[in-house]
């Protein structure tokens, strides 16, 4: 009787080529990585100058999945102005300046402020590049503008139990103050550059930071005491 013998099955050799991008089927964790390269990469070249296909290549995907994701260049763009501001206002609402004393929550709140821009330099030249664009991608966007509201309120609150507390002076639009403390924290990072060359200083010493740090908390304190 004869029997037949099967061979075993030849192994698949097939190798995969080197480089070639590993899907996931992970959507959130892909559109993250999208935008933390999409951020640093319109935050050094601004909107015009940013390329998509660049961005692709960095997070092992395709301009196709950008496009499914974001729509278009602008809108991935506009998504990560988003994520910016999302990010500074969420760790905002960590600070828990309901706690402290008016002055301590102002002081803690304008050196949480000069620490986060300092720390985040790509946020500082994302909201200078947008205002290039005059506000036209920001205006877009009622996220970002809902988003902020908080940011203003913190200040008010803060400002307002000063106040009542017979500490700061009366008087003060919680607005205008949010916007010097925006201003004197911004400047130090944005124009630290030109600062330092013009003027031989070391702007980003740990000694000049602090001091200007606290120069800058002084400064503000001093403005809303009564």
């Amino acid at each position: 009787m004869n029997e037949t013998v099967q061979k075993p099955a030849a192994k698949n050799t097939t190798r995969k080529p080197r480089g070639e991008p590993t899907r996931t089927n992970d959507p959130e964790r892909t559109m993250a990585d999208i935008l933390t390269v999409a951020t640093a990469e319109f935050a050094d070249k601004g909107l015009s100058g940013a390329r998509i296909d660049e961005i692709a290549e960095a997070t092992r995907t395709s301009k196709r999945m950008l496009y499914y994701y974001f729509g278009s260049k602008e809108g991935l763009y506009l998504a990560v102005l988003e994520d910016a501001y999302r990010r500074i206002r969420e760790i905002e609402t960590g600070l828990h300046l309901e706690d402290l004393p008016p002055e301590d929550a102002l002081r803690k709140l304008v050196a949480f402020t000069f620490d986060y821009q300092h720390e985040h330099e790509d946020f500082i030249r994302l909201v200078m590049n947008e205002n290039i664009h005059r506000g036209e991608f920001l205006a877009q966007s009622k996220t970002i503008q809902t988003l902020n509201a908080p940011a203003v309120t913190a200040v008010q609150q803060v400002y307002e139990r000063g106040v009542k507390a017979r500490v700061f002076r009366k008087d003060i639009d919680p607005i205008d103050l949010h916007m010097t403390i925006s201003a004197l924290c911004f400047f130090s990072v944005a124009n630290r550059h030109t600062f330092g060359l013009i003027f031989k200083r070391d702007m980003q010493s740990p000694k000049a930071l602090r001091d200007r740090r606290d120069s800058i908390v002084e400064t503000i304190v001093r403005f809303v005491r009564k």
